[in-house]
């Protein structure tokens, strides 16, 4: 794999999780990294310690914060050649039962922190660069009590799509990655997918973050420099389509 030395980076919601494993595969490539995290402090500034990378503090559901992420990671990197656009959040729930207050919170973060985040890449990001955002293969498959996580995760795909074509003349690809059932802290939250996953998957297992941070670094790299305005389902198979 090609062009990720010397590169620098910024991953959301990297203080565990899919998020720490592109981090760390990101540093082992060459990369300089930015650590972004919400609230887990200590994590963030280990692996930052660990890989040498810096960890930035940011809530993605305060649109300023999100702004002041982007230009913190831009100087303290000494530019911006690649975004993963990972932090996120769940709530799953029947729809009758949501309240306003959890929609609002999940769109904020999942979405709308997104979309500033490429918004402020786009204006600051180097010729040449990528932009990556994780979603969600449950967009495809659909789940019961999953409105809102997936309604919020399919709109960052179709962002993907515009973006890609818009920055296409400055060589930055835009792509997304719907990994599919992953050990992390978030499965964790909700057991039954944890039962169901390796039964779903062609390989008969959960993922790791290592195996959808394999994926996320190839399309970081020169090598992935065709590939724009996709959605790579890294899921071991559970959403052959």
């Amino acid at each position: 794999m090609s062009g990720l030395s010397g590169k620098t980076a910024l991953v959301t919601g990297a203080s565990r999780g899919i998020g720490s494993a592109v981090a760390e595969r990101f540093a082992a490539a060459g990369a300089r990294v930015a650590v972004h995290y919400g609230e887990s402090r200590e994590e963030a500034e280990a692996l930052a310690s660990r890989i040498g990378a810096v960890a930035i503090q940011a809530d993605m559901g305060n649109p300023a914060a999100v702004r002041e992420l982007i230009a913190q990671a831009d100087e303290k990197l000494g530019g911006l050649d690649i975004l993963v656009n990972n932090a996120g959040i769940a709530i799953f729930k029947p729809v009758g039962d949501i309240t306003e207050e959890e929609y609002d919170r999940i769109f904020a973060v999942n979405t709308k922190g997104v979309f500033i985040a490429m918004q402020e890449a786009a204006h600051r990001m180097r010729d040449g660069g990528r932009i990556l955002n994780v979603s969600s293969g449950a967009t495809v498959t659909g789940t019961a009590n999953g409105a809102i996580y997936c309604g919020s995760k399919a709109a960052i795909e179709q962002f993907t799509r515009a973006l890609a074509r818009e920055l296409g003349y400055r060589g930055i690809t835009v792509n997304t990655v719907s990994p599919g059932f992953t050990e992390t802290d978030m499965l964790r939250q909700f057991p039954r997918l944890g039962e169901i996953g390796p039964g779903m998957s062609a390989f008969g297992r959960l993922g790791t973050g290592a195996d959808v941070a394999e994926v996320i670094a190839f399309l970081a790299s020169d090598d992935a420099h065709w590939l724009t305005g996709q959605n790579i389902q890294a899921g071991g198979g559970v959403n052959m389509v």
